[in-house]
């Protein structure tokens, strides 16, 4: 993994799609974690402080003390960390929106045993603007062509796979999502475009740093997986983009 930032209170690094964050019952046969190896990169235990989904590569924040993990943790709750995402999804969106869209807590029956089935949908809120547009002369599923976009997005909450069914509620969902997107498009993709994951990318992360007070600005480029679709799409992005 690439290190993006990194001083004496934080590390932050590009994590690739299909590795986890750290160990957990959803795949109890894993061996790799992003926790572990940037512990031995660095020769010191790292301390997470956010989630990025498995399938979902980009900006990974750790903290490298407990208080500092703390710190960040408490600016994430209070929403004062800005986070931003780029994806493919099925699709002409509109320029520009609000998905303002309450989530009920999305739980995993091994992983989330405990957790409250009988908790009320939580509010969840994701802007996004619509970064260019494809239309394709293929019959995927009941129209004669395909559409597609690239999207910026930036999740103004943090539910579990926000992303990923705010996408699907607009009935825009994301390309190569197993759980929540379109069969027949994630297939497509696969087989004119060899795409085996969810397109999906963390690119930027904005904050406070945790000891100067300064506003902290860390970004990675889409992954070079998610980048091949991109230009095998023809997609282009405008310079003001």
């Amino acid at each position: 993994m690439d290190i993006l930032f990194q001083d004496d209170r934080l590390i932050a690094v590009h994590k690739p799609a299909r590795l986890l964050v750290h160990r957990s019952l959803i795949d109890k046969g894993a061996s790799e974690f992003a926790l572990q190896l940037v512990r031995d990169m660095i020769g010191q235990w790292v301390y997470p402080v956010h989630r990025l989904d498995r399938p979902t590569s980009g900006v990974l924040l750790f903290a490298r003390d407990p208080a500092t993990a703390r710190a960040l943790v408490a600016q994430f709750s209070a929403g004062r960390v800005s986070k931003t995402y780029r994806a493919i999804v099925r699709g002409h969106t509109e320029t520009a929106g609000t998905i303002d869209y309450a989530l009920r807590e999305e739980t995993d029956r091994i992983a989330d045993a405990r957790a409250d089935p009988d908790k009320p949908p939580q509010p969840a809120v994701t802007l996004y603007r619509r970064l260019a547009t494809l239309e394709l002369p293929y019959a995927v599923g009941r129209y004669r062509t395909a559409r597609y976009s690239l999207l910026e997005l930036e999740p103004k909450t943090g539910r579990r796979h926000q992303l990923r069914r705010h996408l699907k509620h607009i009935f825009h969902p994301i390309i190569g999502d197993t759980t929540h997107g379109d069969g027949r498009h994630n297939q497509f993709f696969r087989e004119h475009f060899g795409n085996r994951r969810l397109l999906l990318v963390a690119t930027r992360l904005c904050l406070d740093h945790p000891a100067s007070g300064q506003r902290l600005t860390i970004e990675a480029p889409p992954a070079d997986d998610f980048q091949r679709v991109v230009q095998a799409l023809g997609l282009t992005v405008s310079n003001n983009s």
